[in-house]
């Protein structure tokens, strides 16, 4: 079962008394800003990998791997939007969720077909995140009394009803979604490519933030002694059942490592209120060098002190290794090109799985959608665009037939990718930017596209951005292999 043709919608924006389910008198609103998100979210996130239909569709075509803080705003982004107060801003993002999720089908590597858009699957998503937020409560030593805990379910199947059309999935008592759960649980989960990945993998190999890009020694310093006492946190919160089935090992003194770190975390309520905004810290995190951002002045200090703190980390151990040159200077000086290696992992292989396939190119579209926020027509149309350039990619460059580029294939043909179907990717974001149709970006529409969705304030010496230009700078970032002041944020940042 799957879709939500012929769904009928219910108002499920307030309960029968009380305040409105969304809005920022929400239950959820009152624990958006709480840091205890940051653990129970990769709590959340395993659950739902470890769901078999997930997990295959998390391993084919999310870039979690590759851009896991880009995937963090995104998400963070859309939760906001479906929990916000707006109804209209909420219908827009369930359309916009529902029309990614339709591109999303396939099979496992055991042949069992996956549809992102199977309602019992999506039902187990909203699962994960209500009962996350509860055992975060418990676990951190604020448990949720009886009625903030159904307060907070109606919530979360009023979510769901936003993006099926109703929450028929989810059992309508609180005393039977635990059943449910339980249920799950034990019979459906599995320890999936897309679990382990999360656990053991993400952790060890996570990307800096662009903040700490440029302290590559002290970044890796910090995650070798962060990213195992993540892992260990996450599995020891994971429900035994599920531990027990997947044989996930659990270090000795996990448990009270885990309870721990919720504690601590848990202390955040004694910070005057206002302190903490996850969207700020997620802003913070986001900025490139380079930006024209307020804030980039105060992140510059940062990354100066950052760099002579990975200097003299350098000296005392070898976890760092080479430091990376810095983008900034290195664009200054004319050397912002990458190698041939370096542009496939960092801008084409969105999925990070080491090849090119179509995933990977509908992941550009995906981004550059939401960044754009495109309506259906202009999002249909670049999605066309991208799959006729993989097909023209794929003619050029697969050399042995089995349907993906590898990194090798890449490096050995060295091609110009700005054949017709990459210009025509270049003209339909053109196009969408150019909302009055007069066939230049303005300034206004200009401050939108940089601003708003490249998180960049750039200046032409006319005050207007003509087809051409903007085309030339496209193709240049994704065929000439130069890093991109623009770009590089959108397609290359982790």
């Amino acid at each position: 079962m799957s879709g939500t043709t012929g769904a009928t919608r219910t108002d499920t924006t307030r309960p029968v008394d009380g305040p409105p389910l969304f809005g920022p008198d929400s239950q959820f609103h009152a624990l958006f800003d709480d840091p205890r998100w940051a653990l129970a979210m990769v709590r959340a996130t395993v659950l739902e990998a470890a769901h078999p239909q997930i997990g295959a569709a998390l391993v084919d075509n999310s870039t979690f791997v590759a851009h896991p803080w880009r995937r963090l705003r995104n998400t963070f982004l859309s939760m906001r939007r479906m929990f916000g107060a707006d109804p209209a801003a909420r219908e827009r993002e369930a359309a916009r969720l529902n029309r990614l999720h339709a591109r999303m089908s396939g099979s496992d590597s055991r042949g069992r077909a996956y549809d992102a858009m199977d309602r019992a699957t999506r039902a187990w998503v909203v699962a994960t995140l209500f009962e996350s937020a509860v055992t975060m409560c418990r676990l951190s030593g604020q448990p949720l009394d009886q009625g903030t805990m159904e307060r907070m379910y109606a919530e979360y199947r009023a979510f769901l009803a936003a993006l099926d059309g109703d929450a028929g999935e989810l059992p309508e008592d609180l005393h039977d979604f635990w059943r449910y759960f339980d249920r799950v649980v034990e019979n459906e989960l599995e320890n999936t490519e897309a679990a382990r990945v999360i656990l053991y993998r993400l952790f060890d190999h996570l990307p800096a933030p662009a903040l700490l890009d440029g302290a590559p020694t002290l970044w890796a310093a910090g995650r070798a002694v962060a990213g195992p006492l993540l892992g260990a946190i996450t599995v020891a919160s994971l429900p035994e059942p599920y531990r027990r089935r997947a044989g996930l090992p659990e270090m000795p003194g996990a448990q009270t490592l885990m309870q721990g770190a919720y504690l601590a975390a848990g202390l955040a309520r004694f910070l005057p209120e206002g302190w903490l905004n996850a969207e700020s810290v997620i802003e913070l995190l986001s900025l490139s060098p380079g930006s024209d951002d307020p804030r980039s002045r105060t992140v510059a200090a940062l990354r100066g002190r950052m760099k002579r703190a990975s200097a003299l980390l350098r000296l005392l151990t070898p976890l760092g290794g080479d430091p990376a040159p810095d983008p900034a200077s290195a664009a200054g000086t004319g050397e912002g090109r990458r190698s041939a290696e370096e542009f496939f992992r960092q801008v084409l292989d969105q999925t990070g799985d080491g090849h090119l396939d179509w995933p990977d190119l509908a992941a550009m579209a995906r981004e550059l959608s939401t960044r754009l926020d495109l309506d259906e027509p202009e999002e249909t149309r670049l999605y066309d665009a991208f799959a006729a350039w993989w097909r023209e990619l794929q003619a050029a460059l697969d050399a042995d037939g089995d349907g993906r580029v590898s990194a090798g294939e890449y490096a050995a043909a060295v091609p110009s990718l700005a054949g017709p179907a990459l210009i025509r990717v270049a003209e339909v974001l053109f196009d969408a930017t150019d909302k009055d149709g007069s066939g230049t970006i303005d300034a206004d529409e200009y401050r939108t596209l940089f601003r708003t969705a490249f998180h960049r304030d750039l200046t032409t010496t006319d005050g207007i951005y003509g087809r051409s230009a903007f085309v030339s700078d496209f193709l240049s970032f994704m065929s000439a292999r130069r890093t991109s002041t623009p770009y590089d944020p959108l397609l290359a940042d982790a």
